[in-house]
């Protein structure tokens, strides 16, 4: 049975902007409606998908903000450890290291996320102690923030950076021989707060990566 490792940030734990704007915690889509749940539901009982999200995860930073490690480099070794054997490691972070408090340029970024995918391709988590190959995602972008100053301020130029993202990880992608997939081309984040998926977001994003690892 092939498995499959969806390592993201809020966008892969599901993370639900209408929702969780009448909540005082944090709600996620259900099971079914997050993309990870869609791609196992279009891929069926063959494949085994293991889904691991963390709100505010990021490709390399520690935010200093959190109470708990939110640094993806840190993070993968332990993921990649419990999880063994994994067939295909789907990487797609990056929107948190926009946030003003890194002060991150693109370039850095997509350097970031890079270094996560050689993390996987180097170590022996794959079957028979191979690496599993890696699917490399552009995130979505990041949506106007004008109108929600909390947002634009820890956010700050977000939007023209996230909008540089496809060209960078693509290259990165081509430069590791991974594949590649740039979500920016199916997905818009909620206008609710600019930086989450919708159900249709998150059902189209599931969809389209199901075909590809078809």
């Amino acid at each position: 049975m092939p498995v499959i490792l969806c390592y993201g940030d809020s966008n892969t734990w599901g993370y639900d902007a209408a929702a969780t704007s009448a909540s005082a915690i944090p709600i996620r889509h259900p099971r079914h409606v997050r993309w990870t749940g869609v791609l196992a539901a279009r891929l069926g009982a063959d494949y085994h998908i293991i889904e691991e999200g963390q709100n505010g995860r990021t490709t390399v930073h520690e935010d200093p903000t959190a109470v708990a490690s939110r640094n993806g480099r840190t993070h993968l070794p332990v993921v990649l450890e419990s999880h063994k054997p994994i067939d295909l490691v789907v990487v797609m972070l990056g929107t948190n290291d926009l946030k003003t408090i890194f002060s991150a340029p693109p370039q850095d970024i997509a350097s970031g996320a890079g270094l996560l995918a050689k993390i996987v391709l180097a170590s022996d988590a794959g079957p028979r102690g191979k690496a599993p190959r890696v699917l490399l995602v552009c995130p979505p972008a990041v949506g106007d923030l004008t109108e929600l100053p909390d947002l634009d301020a820890r956010f700050a130029g977000a939007r023209e950076k996230s909008l540089r993202f496809p060209a960078l990880y693509e290259l990165v992608a081509a430069q590791l021989r991974a594949v590649f997939f740039n979500a920016q081309e199916i997905v818009e984040p909620s206008p609710i707060d600019g930086l989450h998926l919708d159900a249709a977001s998150h059902s189209a994003l599931g969809e389209a990566i199901a075909r590809l690892v078809s």
